[in-house]
């Protein structure tokens, strides 16, 4: 057993340091820059968990685990001093409510470890701000798709006409530069509408419903003139960019394909990104499609072809403290020390046959690029019946940030199809874009709470 995990450290070992990961286009390397990074092995024991080596003492663990890595971060200590910094930390204080919107059950059952009266309340306090949030914020747009405007926005997809979208009245569904714009800077804000797409769907309502409440605004959905000027305040760099392909991103790695069973993904070298534009696309968090169609004459082959991208988001300023996961709303809210919401991401939270757990957990450590352990005896996929070990990289089951929990064999990670987060299920576990996971991979340590509302 020992000789097979050694050698399967030996693979994670070679594999991290090469798989491509999606990056912010504010970071060169996701690999190169995490503060919390460990080397990751597979445990075989359960459906969405990672087991992981502590390189500083070179300890391999058997049990479903994933354990922190050396680094500047590495947080090390008992779960009763973690309770304790989480204590000290956490100062509740009174944030408005907008509306009462959802009835979210403040009964949960704690299944981890005992919280702190003081953290209970920091909770509830988050909650409350949860509960002003539609849980599906209604789209009173009417249809334009077959109008004038409609029709004079082919003209408008340029790097000049994407940065000059200005807010329009009942604009109405459908792809509008204006949507894009605004999709940009709520990610910009931490709203995060998901893939940026240009397409008023549940993703981006649910993103400007957050931003709202974040701004002290009634919860609605709706892209009023109001939120507009908000979200365009002070905003001085453009929305979207031009951006020199490299060779860098033309030499990839890259694999031909991706096979959907699991015994082929196990054995490939990585779980690769399968072409540029894909791996653009996660780069500058947009839709593969959307990127071709702001740019309808680039080839993506070749070195020194200049695109159109986003202009996305830095990271957080403040380290995040709690997290609500709602799983009416596939939304997860994330709030600082002072119980003031500071990001929100859209998510897939569970299914009805592998539901996400219910109460309060704790994060207890932080991997990028994880080795994914599949295991039969949580879920079957096709026909495969043995525990596989599947190597790192973006379309990794988990995709290439894996923030695992208190509860053994659940964690909140990335994903390998980021058009789908909010709109499918999951087994068990939070999936987030892969940039989202990585963008709240960098604000959170061991300890941190996370709370799970139906």
């Amino acid at each position: 057993m020992f000789a097979r995990s050694a050698l399967t450290i030996a693979l994670a070992l070679c594999l991290t340091q090469t798989a491509f990961s999606a990056q912010d286009n504010s970071d060169k390397s996701l690999n190169s820059s995490s503060n919390n990074s460990v080397t990751n092995t597979v445990s075989p024991e359960s459906s969405d968990s990672i087991s992981s080596v502590n390189t500083a003492q070179n300890q391999v663990t058997s049990d479903v685990t994933l354990e922190q890595g050396a680094g500047q971060n590495a947080t090390q200590g008992t779960a009763q001093n973690i309770a304790s910094q989480n204590e000290q930390n956490l100062k509740p204080t009174v944030v408005n409510q907008i509306s009462d919107i959802n009835n979210a059950s403040a009964n949960e059952s704690d299944t981890s470890k005992p919280v702190t009266s003081q953290t209970e309340r920091a909770l509830e306090k988050a909650q409350a701000v949860v509960n002003t949030m539609p849980e599906s914020p209604t789209d009173t747009a009417n249809d334009t798709s077959k109008n004038s405007v409609q029709a004079k926005t082919a003209q408008e997809w340029t790097l000049e006409g994407l940065n000059n979208a200005n807010w329009v009245s009942d604009l109405g569904k459908g792809q509008f530069t204006e949507y894009a714009k605004a999709q940009v800077l709520l990610n910009r804000f931490h709203a995060s509408p998901g893939v940026i797409d240009g397409i008023s769907g549940k993703n981006m309502l649910k993103a400007i419903s957050a931003f709202q409440v974040m701004n002290g605004l009634k919860a609605t959905g709706a892209l009023d003139t109001q939120t507009w000027d908000l979200l365009s305040a002070g905003q001085s760099n453009d929305v979207f960019q031009s951006y020199t392909i490299t060779q860098q991103d033309i030499d990839g790695p890259y694999a031909a394909s991706i096979p959907h069973d699991y015994a082929e993904q196990a054995k490939m070298k990585g779980l690769y990104y399968t072409r540029v534009t894909e791996m653009l696309g996660e780069r500058f968090h947009m839709d593969e499609n959307f990127l071709r169609k702001i740019n309808p004459d680039a080839t993506f082959a070749k070195a020194g072809e200049t695109i159109v991208v986003t202009n996305t988001r830095e990271d957080l300023s403040d380290p995040v403290s709690l997290i609500i996961a709602h799983k009416g709303a596939k939304q997860i809210y994330a709030f600082d020390s002072n119980n003031k919401m500071v990001a929100t991401y859209p998510a897939t939270i569970g299914s009805t046959d592998t539901p996400s757990p219910k109460g309060t957990y704790q994060v207890k450590a932080v991997a990028p690029n994880p080795w994914y352990g599949y295991n039969p005896k949580n879920f079957v996929q096709g026909k495969n019946m043995k525990p596989l070990s599947l190597p790192p990289g973006p379309n990794n089951p988990v995709g290439n940030m894996w923030i695992a929990l208190s509860k053994p064999s659940f964690g909140i990670h990335g994903t390998p199809e980021p058009s789908l987060i909010s709109k499918t299920a999951s087994h068990g576990c939070i999936r987030l874009t892969n940039w989202d996971a990585n963008a709240l991979s960098k604000r959170v340590k061991p300890g941190v709470t996370v709370r799970f509302l139906e």
